[in-house]
């Protein structure tokens, strides 16, 4: 897990870096353009300007509109997460955390599977004016402060018993579920643009479906052999869902089945569907040993983020920054 969240994850800035076609030079420019340096070691101004491009996009594709004081924020956010991300590894160095080059290469094999073939993220690397080296020395970076944070803050975090008992019982509404079914159905596809003729054809299959249910013959067997929806390789089973997760007219059959029972032929979007209900879960709250774990995951999280503030702001006590923006 990890809790350090202030900072993005760098091989997934990596990853959406390649795949949106950003040109970004290396590490190694010279001279840099610096906006900051770190007891020595220098921040580029490259590197500033692709944190902030990344923001610009990542708004542009929530439709927010940014203002120049946003912006602005933006900006100086950016360069204090940069410097202290160069703290971290500063630290993670001095407490001699090595990453193993066998971890880096996993994560690279993690981005390479983003492409849909070594080609294009070959052209992916050309495009960014990148190699392969320096991807792995971000990564090697990124695994460091992730380390450094797991060892000296959260492997150190203990959640008392009481603290988690009454997180849960301070907060019912986060460990209510609700009513569920299970079900499987069976599919005929009705195209949107369908006229008559083929709504008739797909009417005439399913009812032939429904006949072969009504004379006993396997619900499964039928959706494996019948249904052109995805769930046919599963004989035609969804897993359990909550009311409001299926279109109106399939969920309105479905929680109005018993366990057991089939549905008569439904109507939606996607075509008709024959509906089989094998069990049903009233709605419930759950019980404390059933989320003690999860309780205990978010308050470690909460705690984590407040102690690496603390952290951080320590080292900066003893680091030499100097910004230039």
């Amino acid at each position: 897990m990890k809790i350090y969240r202030r900072f993005f994850s760098i091989a997934l800035l990596i990853v959406f870096l390649l795949a949106s076609s950003i040109v970004l030079a290396g590490p190694k420019d010279t001279p840099p353009d610096k906006v900051a340096t770190v007891n020595g070691s220098i921040i580029t101004r490259k590197v500033f300007d692709r944190e902030i491009k990344l923001y610009e996009e990542r708004a542009a594709r929530e439709g927010r509109q940014l203002s120049e004081e946003k912006l602005a924020a933006a900006k100086s956010a950016v360069l204090d997460r940069l410097v202290e991300s160069e703290l971290l590894y500063q630290e993670s160095r001095k407490k001699n955390i090595r990453v193993e080059a066998q971890s880096i290469e996993d994560r690279l094999k993690e981005i390479r599977k983003r492409f849909p073939s070594e080609a294009e993220f070959k052209k992916g690397l050309e495009r960014m004016n990148i190699t392969e080296t320096e991807i792995k020395s971000q990564i090697e970076k990124g695994i460091a402060i992730n380390s450094l944070v797991k060892t000296q803050i959260t492997d150190k975090i203990v959640i008392p018993e009481k603290e988690s008992k009454d997180f849960y019982d301070s907060n019912p509404q986060f460990f209510k579920q609700a009513e569920q079914v299970k079900a499987s159905h069976i599919l005929i596809k009705v195209k949107p643009d369908a006229n008559e003729t083929q709504k008739a054809e797909a009417r005439k299959k399913i009812e032939t479906v429904q006949k072969k249910l009504k004379n006993g013959e396997d619900f499964g067997t039928l959706a494996r052999e019948f249904s052109e929806g995805p769930s046919r390789e599963r004989s035609g089973d969804l897993g359990y869902f909550g009311r409001g997760q299926m279109v109106k007219p399939f969920d309105t059959a479905a929680f109005a089945l018993k366990s057991g029972q089939v549905s008569e032929i439904v109507e939606t979007q996607f075509g008709y569907h024959l509906i089989k209900v094998y069990d049903k879960k009233s709605a419930t709250t759950k019980a404390y040993t059933e989320v003690k774990e999860q309780i205990n995951q978010h308050l470690k999280q909460q705690k984590a983020r407040q102690e690496v503030d603390l952290y951080v702001d320590g080292l900066k006590k003893d680091a030499k920054i100097e910004k230039f923006l």
